[in-house]
């Protein structure tokens, strides 16, 4: 029972690392214009207990507000799990602020942070979990990486490409 739940707090962790990916714009702009359209890649997790463990993700970001705001669906698989996340993200300045929701596990909370020079220092929280992030676009690929001490799944690392229009 208690591995289930820690997957299950994984899954909701990796939801809440694409989250952040949204507001990672391809360049220094303050605009989600940017990242419109479809990314997919790959990367791993690493258990505080285990061997990493690969993971596949696709993003769908949406930008609206004269690209102030975006929303994004996201799509991640380990080979035993799968997860189906939405989120809003807000961007005043370099302030970020926003809301996520885990469809599969009704799970959601918020996100906040900085966007500076296009790299990302964030904070995802939910019920479940509590990470910190760190994202940087250049171009057509995105990066991240999310560390949080103490939880079964202690890092996730994912690398993203634009998807081909």
């Amino acid at each position: 029972m208690f591995r289930n739940q820690a997957i299950i707090h994984w899954i909701l962790g990796c939801s809440l690392l694409m989250t952040i990916l949204a507001v990672a714009p391809a360049r220094a702009q303050q605009s989600f214009d940017n990242v419109a359209g479809s990314w997919s890649g790959s990367g791993s997790m690493k258990p505080s207990d285990g061997a990493r463990e690969r993971v596949r993700c696709k993003v769908d970001y949406a930008p609206k507000n004269a690209g102030q705001s975006v929303k994004m669906n996201v799509r991640c698989a380990s080979d035993a799990y799968k997860m189906d996340l939405s989120a809003n993200i807000d961007e005043n300045g370099t302030t970020l602020s926003g809301n996520w929701f885990e469809s599969t596990y009704r799970q959601g909370g918020s996100v906040s942070g900085q966007n500076v020079n296009g790299v990302i220092e964030a904070k995802v929280e939910g019920q479940t979990i509590t990470a910190l992030l760190t994202v940087r676009t250049k171009a057509n690929r995105q990066t991240f990486v999310m560390e949080s001490p103490g939880a079964w799944i202690s890092q996730v690392s994912i690398d993203l490409v634009r998807d081909s229009r």
